[in-house]
């Protein structure tokens, strides 16, 4: 996503934003997690069965067995590290768990619990896990059907499974800032509080 991508998308924030007194941030992370406890762990369990066959077919030394089981487990690390990049041997609910924890850790982050009024809408997309999420602060959350808000996620990510990552997130911004716009009205002497920027992480 280049620079004018992510300036069409703050562009449909702050037209969302106009007609609200929500806030709302988009943050994309590419990765929400690195994964790689599993590959250490998949390739230190494999390596606990090296010495099994070793010690019932053959007379080495124990200290020779432990050498071959140190050199085996040494290159099941580095292949299942380089094979298992982004995650591939982790479960889906993992990755959805790590997903949404991650999109929580934003939510805190970027100021969301700290509006006035309490409105501030994250929309969360993480890229290798294919994953998207919209947290909804105390004064939103509750009043807009959870259904709206899967409607939104499951085009999103329908959008950029289609390779239309910009044109997914625009929609999506526009989706909540209409949701916003019928549950927090703009109020007098509103102002923007917290910035427009699409965060990429």
């Amino acid at each position: 996503m280049d620079a004018a991508d992510r300036d069409a998308i703050a562009e449909a924030v702050r037209r969302a934003e106009l007609q609200t007194a929500g806030e709302i941030v988009v943050v994309i992370d590419r990765a929400a997690s690195s994964y790689r406890t599993v590959p250490v762990v998949m390739a230190l369990a494999l390596a606990l069965f090296v010495p099994w066959p070793l010690l019932s077919l053959s007379a080495m030394s124990a200290q020779r067995i432990f050498m071959i089981q140190l050199f085996c487990a040494a290159a099941l690390l580095g292949t299942l590290l380089w094979y298992g990049r982004g995650g591939r041997f982790v479960p889906g609910f993992v990755k959805r768990r790590r997903a949404h924890e991650a999109a929580l850790r934003e939510f805190t982050a970027r100021g969301l619990t700290r509006t006035k009024g309490r409105t501030g809408v994250l929309l969360y997309i993480a890229l290798q896990e294919r994953y998207a999420e919209v947290l909804a602060d105390t004064g939103i959350d509750g009043l807009v059907d959870d259904g709206v808000w899967r409607g939104i996620i499951e085009a999103l990510l329908a959008a950029a499974r289609e390779d239309r990552l910009t044109e997914g997130l625009i929609k999506a911004v526009d989706a909540v800032g209409a949701e916003l716009a019928r549950h927090a009205p703009p109020v007098p002497g509103d102002v923007d509080e917290l910035s427009n920027k699409v965060i990429l992480l």
